[in-house]
């Protein structure tokens, strides 16, 4: 299926279309980010902006889709599922028929409901919870990155065959995404016959972990997994070579931020992280990655490509059958759609029919390389 807007076509315009972006006497269809603008989670935000804008830019550089232009919105939910309702009733109340986000499993679990009965196209390139979307009937959610029980087994399948540790930790912060994807990568190293000593929840926020750490300690482990995001991976990180429990740690996606080295130190050195496949290495995304140069953005984060690729869905389906939510919504249903990811499709719940993580190691410099062992 064509794409709505031919990348290689508008790089050499966006410099002289970029200004318009965001203009809203030209803008005539709005699309919201709804993304943690506040909070500790808000370098996932500016990620996901990136993507988003990126594509925005590109094409109000090729003439926007079907005559409009596009209007990006920014509403912030913290990543709180307490703020995902609220976010989600001024998307709604702002008449806004699209969305790219959220940005968190547990905001978006807490929103989905209201975005799918007041009939908003979303689709989170960032939330991997199964809960999203299992045996909830959602017409209108969409997905353009895993889930949760295609990561986890990425993470235990690795563990198993490449580290092939003796005794396995696992942790979680007790909520939706992080104890999600633990209990994933739990069932899978069971599967594997990798005994897991620990399983056990920590206090997301708590700067603190000695506790964690001494039990860790007690129980000989000499691999720990990580559910969760970046602030407690940085924090056991740190707090375990300062205690001198020298174990390899493992997380998902949430923790592969650049903000875990300010947190972590020299000992974030070696982490191992499940992240989306990185597609910026694809030749075929050589100009979209250029546009992002050119703003100074970075293409290889976790959910750049993730958020772009969502963004060009919906214009793909507001290109094939008009500025109509319903209408796009049926269309994504039944559609193949070319991105920066591949060409893409969802079931009937939305979620992706499939989709490649992969396991990268990171470095103190804030750089990843794929992961060997």
């Amino acid at each position: 299926m064509k794409l709505p807007f031919r990348t290689h076509s508008v790089i050499a315009a966006l410099g002289l279309a970029g200004a318009a972006l965001l203009l809203p006497a030209h803008a005539q269809i709005k699309i919201a980010m709804v993304i943690p603008t506040t909070g500790p989670l808000t370098q996932y935000g500016d990620m996901v902006k990136e993507g988003v804008n990126t594509a925005v830019e590109l094409a109000n550089a090729a003439g926007g889709v079907a005559g409009k232009k596009i209007e990006l919105v920014a509403v912030d939910d913290a990543c709180e599922p307490k703020q995902g309702p609220v976010a989600a009733n001024r998307v709604v109340n702002g008449k806004i028929g699209y969305v790219v986000g959220p940005v968190c499993s547990g905001a978006s679990i807490a929103a989905a409901p209201i975005y799918n009965n007041e009939g908003v196209v979303v689709v989170t390139p960032s939330a991997t919870s199964p809960a999203l979307t299992d045996g909830k009937n959602y017409h209108f959610v969409f997905r353009t990155i895993g889930r949760d029980d295609q990561q986890g087994p990425a993470a235990a399948k690795f563990i198993a065959e490449k580290v092939k540790p003796k005794k396995v930790a696992i942790l979680h912060d007790k909520q939706s995404y992080g104890q999600g994807i633990a209990s994933s990568v739990q069932a899978d190293l069971k599967k594997a016959g990798i005994p897991v000593a620990l399983f056990e929840g920590i206090n997301a926020g708590d700067s603190d972990y000695s506790a964690v750490i001494t039990k860790l300690k007690s129980a000989g482990v000499d691999f720990v997994y990580y559910g969760g995001y970046h602030p407690e991976m940085g924090l056991l990180l740190r707090q375990a070579g300062e205690q001198g429990l020298k174990v390899r740690m493992m997380g998902p996606e949430g923790v592969g931020n650049p903000e875990v080295n300010a947190i972590a130190g020299p000992a974030v050195e070696g982490m191992l992280v499940t992240l989306p496949a990185d597609f910026s290495a694809n030749p075929k995304n050589a100009a979209v990655v250029k546009a992002f140069q050119d703003k100074k953005r970075n293409a290889s984060g976790a959910f750049q490509l993730t958020a772009f690729a969502a963004t060009q869905a919906i214009l793909e389906g507001i290109k094939a059958v008009g500025d109509n939510p319903a209408k796009v919504a049926d269309h994504l249903h039944k559609a193949t759609v070319e991105t920066v990811l591949g060409p893409v499709s969802w079931n009937k719940q939305g979620d992706l029919n499939a989709f490649d993580f992969q396991v990268f190691e990171w470095h103190k410099d804030g750089s990843k390389t794929p992961a060997a062992k």
